[in-house]
């Protein structure tokens, strides 16, 4: 069997001390042009890969980040922590997940840890940062104890997380914009002729419910269009709550029915089209829906979902950026573009 190549043996073939060769393989700019040159092409020839464990020992650093997310199962969640461990193992690091199943209305077969246990499972890990994509950091009201254990976690190892700025919480926050993207919905279904335009689903006292409805109220007062309040029905993220909710809808609006709806997401939306189709209805021809969040194959449903591209591979790639460089020790806050953008398909009628 064929013995794997040594740092040091390749740095005697290339005629270098071992550090350059490590300079190199950690993409320094202080190697000249034709000794990287030289070094990567031995690299090729062995196909060497570096040990990320040997490099760790060397660096005091495990190489691995902590993510913590409150429902892999759901696809927003899902989706955007792809992005985030494509973009880590790019940057040479592993993805630890820690899926917390804090979830509303959902069954637990097992006794539920809170967030704050994970807090202390994960620096047992000895991971080098952690990244929080929800949870209880979305709540409008969070407790002073669960922003005091996330501060402790803080001044121990880098934590970024992506959502909004908390009072009170010193981590680093990689901040979405909750409300862009819901006028784009507005304005579209207005220029389509629609009138009366309702909201459902996403859970009360969680911050992107309640600034999507605020900035749904926002353009339509803007429009001379005010929102009916027996129209806006929240309810929850998944596609049962999206079927309860129009259901709910189609009960209590039957004067004034919404010729078009917005969902919080997709799955909201398609649970909300199965509503329809049990009592009769279709989507589009007797009410419109778009929805706030696309998830992955909703141009495969029947209709196709008009959705917002919430572009994860974006807030992804930002978040791992934002937490390398705290691990590296700058404490400096990156400010990101987070502009969604509107994807029109059959849902909408267009």
């Amino acid at each position: 069997m064929k013995t794997k190549i040594t740092i040091s043996e390749i740095a005697r073939k290339s005629g270098v001390s071992v550090s350059t060769v490590s300079r190199v393989l950690n993409n320094s700019p202080s190697v000249s042009p034709e000794k990287r040159e030289k070094i990567q092409q031995i690299i090729a020839e062995h196909n060497y890969t570096p040990s990320v464990f040997a490099r760790g020992m060397v660096n005091h650093t495990s190489q691995n980040i902590g993510v913590i997310l409150p429902d892999i199962t759901n696809p927003y969640f899902a989706s955007l922590f792809m992005e985030v461990q494509r973009f880590a193992l790019l940057s040479g690091y592993a993805t630890l997940l820690f899926n917390t199943m804090f979830v509303r209305n959902r069954k637990q077969e097992v006794k539920k840890l809170s967030e704050e246990d994970y807090f202390r499972i994960i620096q047992e890990k000895q991971v080098d940062g952690v990244l929080v994509l929800g949870g209880h950091i979305d709540k409008e009201d969070i407790q002073e104890s669960f922003i005091q254990a996330l501060n402790q976690l803080h001044r121990q190892i880098p934590v970024v997380i992506v959502g909004s700025r908390i009072d009170g919480c010193d981590c680093l926050v990689v901040e979405r914009n909750l409300k862009q993207g819901v006028a784009a919905i507005v304005h579209h279904f207005i220029a389509l002729g629609h009138e009366r335009i309702g909201f459902i689903g996403g859970e009360p006292g969680i911050r992107i419910t309640s600034a999507r409805i605020e900035a749904f109220k926002q353009e339509m007062r803007a429009l001379g269009k005010p929102a009916l309040d027996h129209h806006i029905i929240p309810s929850d993220y998944y596609a049962p709550d999206g079927y309860e909710a129009m259901m709910q809808l189609l009960e209590e609006s039957r004067e004034t029915l919404p010729t078009a709806v917005i969902a919080m997401n997709d799955m909201v939306a398609i649970g909300a089209i199965r509503a329809m189709k049990d009592r009769g209805l279709s989507c589009p021809e007797h009410i419109a829906i778009a929805s706030c969040d696309q998830f992955p194959q909703s141009e495969y449903t029947i209709p196709r979902l008009t959705s917002l591209d919430q572009h994860n591979e974006y807030l992804g790639r930002m978040a791992v950026l934002q937490l390398i460089s705290a691990m590296n020790g700058s404490e400096e806050m990156i400010h990101i573009n987070h502009t969604p953008k509107l994807i029109i398909r059959e849902s909408c009628g267009a």
